[in-house]
């Protein structure tokens, strides 16, 4: 198994699109949805001989060896481990003394580092495509870049803010141009449930509407499918939300989400959602859940969240 999975380059310079499929090994619709999408690509100038890429897009998978396993992780969620320490440790250590997570970290920033200095391109875009064991709305998560949010609203999925304060040590952490190098913008993108096939054709649609918002395509190449995919997916559903709380867990708290909850399922404050070693966990406050932990593996039993539309006006 390689840890690319494809790349494409157009005849005119543009940004580096990188998308990242199965940074959790138990989350294959990304790395799916990126080896159709290469398919496509090679495909597109023969169907349609106006078509033009700008740019170059580079698929990778993303925990070889926790898909190889089909876990979410071996040792370590490689998900919270992109932490500047933790990535300054493992690229400084000697090799022999890395295994599984660790070694994930090295050879993944190891390659785009070379493809950042190959391509020398002005703004690198990571694009980390990811699922819940959960059903119900899709959504993106952004950072604190307002091109961040750009690209997140025209994913046409619902966008959570402040996410990134409720956990540590994720992609959309650590890429970003004062680690980087460059001018660098993340986005992460949650297109549905591990299993579902669906999963894959919203990963697909969401990945070409990223390369029509940074410009690698032109509007008039993308077809409506893919907008009205995601649009209607994400139909009733807030556009902006803002993280209220994460409850953390240990491996030792033996936590166990009570049946029936999806994403963006209303909740009220008192409402027993989980039990652990403590007893019942309840709400503390109304609003909406988000991925609730129906796995083994995970840092995070669930995350809260309430609707910040009225500020954007909708």
């Amino acid at each position: 198994m390689e840890r690319i999975i494809g790349r494409y380059e157009g005849t005119e310079k543009g940004p580096l699109l990188i998308c990242l499929g199965s940074i959790h090994g138990n989350e294959p619709a990304g790395t799916k949805a990126l080896e159709l999408m290469f398919k496509m690509l090679e495909v597109e100038p023969i169907t349609n001989p106006n078509f033009s890429f700008r740019g170059r897009i580079l698929g990778l998978r993303g925990n070889l060896r926790a898909i190889r396993a089909g876990k979410r992780y071996l040792e370590k969620d490689l998900n919270r481990q992109w932490t500047v320490e933790n990535v300054n440790r493992v690229m400084q250590a000697d090799l022999k003394t890395l295994v599984a997570e660790d070694l994930e970290i090295r050879e993944i920033l190891t390659l785009i580092l070379a493809e950042i200095k190959d391509y020398q391109p002005d703004k690198l875009v990571l694009l980390d495509l990811h699922t819940t064991t959960a059903y119900g709305g899709i959504f993106t998560v952004i950072t604190d870049d307002p091109e961040s949010l750009k690209i997140g609203l025209e994913l046409h999925a619902p966008v959570i803010k402040g996410l990134l304060e409720g956990i540590k040590g994720t992609t959309l952490h650590y890429f970003k141009e004062e680690n980087i190098g460059i001018p660098t913008v993340a986005v992460c993108f949650e297109s549905g449930q591990h299993d579902e096939q669906l999963s894959i054709n919203r990963a697909i649609a969401a990945i070409t509407s990223c390369m029509r918002t940074i410009g690698c395509v032109r509007a008039e190449d993308v077809e409506n499918q893919h907008d009205q995919l995601l649009i209607e997916f994400s139909k009733g559903l807030p556009k902006v939300s803002q993280l209220i709380m994460t409850h953390s867990i240990g491996k030792k708290d033996d936590f166990v989400m009570r049946k029936g909850y999806k994403n963006f399922q209303p909740v009220k404050a008192g409402e027993p959602v989980a039990d652990d070693q403590k007893g019942v966990i309840t709400i503390k406050k109304d609003g909406h859940l988000l991925m609730p932990l129906y796995q083994k593996q995970g840092d995070d039993g669930f995350f809260l969240i309430e609707s910040i539309d009225d500020e954007f006006g909708w």
